[in-house]
């Protein structure tokens, strides 16, 4: 791990997205699975996936978050995936944001695949970061 002990602590701030591209029909079943309830499956994986990143990324600092939000926005080809992660610490929360999608993207794979085995984890990416030494960041379209 890389030594952050004379970095100062503060606010943080990341946000990441992913998509997860599946039929209208299967988008219209998500309530409604064998599995149960997958919207609320998957955002539930995705807060626990991103309070677990440093057990997940090998080099990743253990943070303790501030918070944790996780949307899933169902829409026509699938479910638009966002996460934003809010921690006062030395290090940045980009990779929190990051499993936080991806888990909770692999968890609605979970929830659909018995129905539907098309479906795709696209476009995981960082959105915005704030904070620290490197300042802020926000994707360009």
């Amino acid at each position: 791990m890389v030594d952050v002990s004379e970095k100062a602590v503060t606010r943080r701030i990341a946000e990441a997205s992913c998509r997860v591209i599946m039929s209208t029909e299967t988008v219209d079943a998500l309530s409604d699975l064998p599995k149960g309830d997958a919207i609320a499956v998957a955002r539930l994986a995705g807060v626990q996936g991103a309070k677990r990143t440093a057990e997940l990324v090998p080099l990743a600092h253990p943070l303790g978050l501030e918070q944790v939000e996780v949307e899933l926005a169902p829409g026509e080809g699938g479910v638009e995936i966002r996460s934003r992660v809010i921690v006062n610490a030395r290090t940045g929360a980009e990779m929190e944001a990051l499993v936080a999608c991806s888990t909770a993207a692999l968890a609605l794979y979970d929830m659909v695949k018995a129905v539907e085995r098309q479906t795709v984890i696209t476009d995981l990416r960082l959105e915005h970061k704030s904070g620290g030494r490197s300042g802020e960041y926000r994707r360009q379209e």
